[in-house]
């Protein structure tokens, strides 16, 4: 019985996504979700209590199972600051480039200038996942692998907004990098792999200790 539950709020989560990454937040309704996913009204509002309750479930789900991920990299005592960083790239940009209505989702809420009870409310959920990157870096500048003068602020900017480009400007990103970035064959072929090939020898470039270089 719970795990129809479980999969009865997921089936109505997967439909909202993409109905906000379609419409937006203000241009999404409780009514079109409903009928994206199939179900009644009466059990879009038993489960999630309205629209903005179904779009933060939304974030919820994403950020929380991505978290673990994360943090289970982040935890284990047996990989040095390189391999964690390595792994975190491996990791992100795999699952980013894999959900894009997401991530269409998520800039499109978080980019807005005006600040509202809403964007305050993602932008708690979403730096859940920003902080365990932040510390990674951290700890290696802490034990020494990481140069001293590396801006962590600015490098987890650098690290997000990259992605952020590529996945909420798809149109733009092909004609710059030279093919469809929304097919996923290309996805997985050529954006995914270059991707992780550039963002690693950018991190390598910018926090290697200058007598790593000698």
């Amino acid at each position: 019985m719970e795990k129809e539950k479980t999969d009865k709020k997921d089936h109505i989560l997967d439909a909202a996504e993409k109905v906000f990454a379609e419409h937006g937040y203000d241009g999404a309704s409780t009514r079109m979700i409903s009928g994206e996913a199939g179900v009644n009204m009466a059990m879009l509002s038993y489960y999630f209590g309205s629209k903005e309750g179904v779009f933060l479930a939304i974030f919820e789900r994403r950020i929380a199972a991505f978290q673990a991920t994360l943090l289970s990299i982040n935890n284990d005592e047996s990989l040095g600051a390189w391999d964690k960083l390595m792994q975190f790239v491996d990791r992100y940009l795999d699952k980013v480039i894999n959900n894009n209505c997401f991530h269409i989702m998520l800039n499109r809420e978080i980019s807005k200038p005006k600040k509202t009870e809403l964007t305050d409310k993602i932008t708690s959920i979403v730096m859940k996942n920003v902080h365990v990157f932040h510390q990674i870096i951290e700890d290696g500048v802490k034990s020494g692998a990481f140069s001293k003068e590396a801006d962590k602020e600015l490098l987890v900017a650098t690290m997000f907004g990259t992605k952020n480009y590529i996945v909420n400007t798809p149109h733009l990103s092909s004609a710059i990098l030279g093919y469809d970035v929304m097919e996923a064959k290309n996805q997985d072929e050529k954006l995914k792999p270059r991707l992780k090939t550039y963002m690693k020898n950018l991190l390598r470039a910018y926090l290697m200790n200058e007598n790593d270089n000698k």
